[in-house]
């Protein structure tokens, strides 16, 4: 929990019930994002190993949130660990949220047997690069992506 009285963010883990503020704050992140959305995937994502954690604040909104995938991988001996998104609501940056959420993901991929953590994130965030940087993450890779389009079975 996060207030003026708490200085250092209480993170947990997410839950389904959270689904309504994970939907706005990927939103503020840029991905819209409807409520239904997330609860509508939620039990497939997690079930495939997905995780959330949240730091929330004293008026119980989500003050931030963080959301890890772990993978294996031929060309790695250990899981590898990834951060697909970070977001902290703009009314309280700047306090920590960011850093505890982070460092709360690098622990719960470290205790999976994660040897590795990645981060991905939009080019168009310099400032969340610097972040990442800040923290000892460094630019290792570029990331390209293509939108699929869905293949129709054959009838």
């Amino acid at each position: 929990m996060v207030d003026s009285v708490t200085p250092i963010p209480i993170v947990r883990a997410a839950n389904e019930g959270d689904a309504l503020e994970l939907a706005r704050l990927l939103t503020l992140l840029g991905h819209p994002m409807a409520p239904e959305g997330v609860g509508t995937r939620w039990k497939g994502w997690r079930s495939a190993g997905n995780a959330a954690l949240v730091v929330e604040k004293a008026d119980g909104t989500l003050a931030g949130a963080v959301t890890l995938h772990q993978m294996i991988v031929l060309h790695r001996s250990k899981p590898v660990g990834r951060i697909t998104s970070l977001v902290v609501d703009d009314s309280v940056r700047g306090r920590g949220i960011g850093r505890a959420l982070v460092a709360a993901a690098e622990e719960a991929l470290a205790s999976r047997g994660c040897g590795l953590l990645e981060i991905t994130s939009n080019a168009s965030l310099p400032e969340a690069h610097t972040f990442y940087a800040h923290l000892g993450y460094e630019q290792t890779s570029l990331r390209f992506a293509k939108v699929l389009v869905p293949v129709q079975p054959e009838t």
